[in-house]
C-alpha cells in the first residue's frame, strides 16, 4: 500500500480566530498563502499517483500553491458540516454547554441546507475517501495526495487506523502541514505528523 499524504489548507481569518469553518469559503490570508508556497518542496519529495481536493476555495487554492493543478474536486473532502455552530468558537460554545467536544457531542442542528454532521457521518465520509484514494493507486506505486481540512482530515486519520471517528481527536493538526500515512508490516502507520518547513 503506497503512502497518503494530507495538506491541511493554509490559514484563513476564521482559522486564526477558532471559528469553526465547515460550508464558509472564507478564503485564505496572506500567511495562509506563505504557508501553503512552503509546503511545496517537501512535496516535491514524493511521487504522486493521484491528487484530491476539497470543492472549497481555502483548500483548491493552496493545491495550486503547493503545485498540484490536476487534482480531483471531491465533495466527500470538504469540512465537517459544523450545523449551528457554524463560524463559533469552542470558547463561545462551552458558556452554554461546558462539557462540550466536538468529537464525542457532534454539533447543533443548522439550516436545512447545512444540518450537521455526527462524527459517525463523518466517518462514514472517511471511509468513503479512504476507498477512493486506494481505487485511484491502481498499479502506479505513487503516493495519495489530499488536499483538505483539520477535523475532517483527523477522522479520516482515525478511521485509516482502525479507530472510531472520535478518535480523530487525538490528532491535532495546524494549517499548512503535510502528514503522511504509510504502512508497516502491511499495518496502517503515521510516517509522519503536522510537518512544516519552519522558519
Amino acid at each position: 500500500m503506497s503512502d497518503l499524504l494530507l495538506v491541511r489548507h493554509g490559514e484563513t481569518q476564521w482559522s486564526r480566530t477558532g471559528r469553526h469553518t465547515g460550508w464558509t469559503d472564507v478564503p485564505l490570508t496572506g500567511h495562509g498563502r506563505d504557508e501553503a508556497r512552503a509546503l511545496a518542496p517537501l512535496l516535491r519529495a514524493h511521487r504522486i499517483g493521484a491528487a484530491f481536493v476539497s470543492p472549497l476555495e481555502r483548500a483548491r487554492e493552496t493545491a495550486e500553491l503547493i503545485g498540484v493543478r490536476e487534482a480531483r474536486t471531491d465533495a466527500d473532502l470538504r469540512e465537517w458540516d459544523y450545523g449551528g455552530y457554524e463560524g463559533v468558537t469552542t470558547a463561545e460554545i462551552q458558556q452554554e454547554r461546558p462539557d462540550w467536544f466536538l468529537f464525542t457531542d457532534g454539533v447543533e442542528p443548522g439550516p436545512p441546507e447545512h444540518p450537521g454532521e455526527s462524527p459517525e457521518q463523518v466517518g462514514r465520509r472517511a471511509d468513503r475517501m479512504l476507498a477512493r484514494a486506494d481505487a485511484a493507486l491502481g498499479g502506479t506505486g505513487g503516493s495519495v495526495l489530499l488536499v483538505g481540512h483539520g477535523h475532517f482530515l483527523r477522522v479520516l486519520t482515525a478511521r485509516r487506523l482502525g479507530l472510531p471517528a472520535a478518535a480523530g481527536a487525538l490528532f491535532q493538526l495546524a494549517t499548512g502541514t503535510m502528514s503522511r500515512l504509510s504502512t508497516e508490516h502491511g499495518r496502517p502507520v503515521i510516517a509522519g505528523w503536522n510537518v512544516s518547513p519552519g522558519p
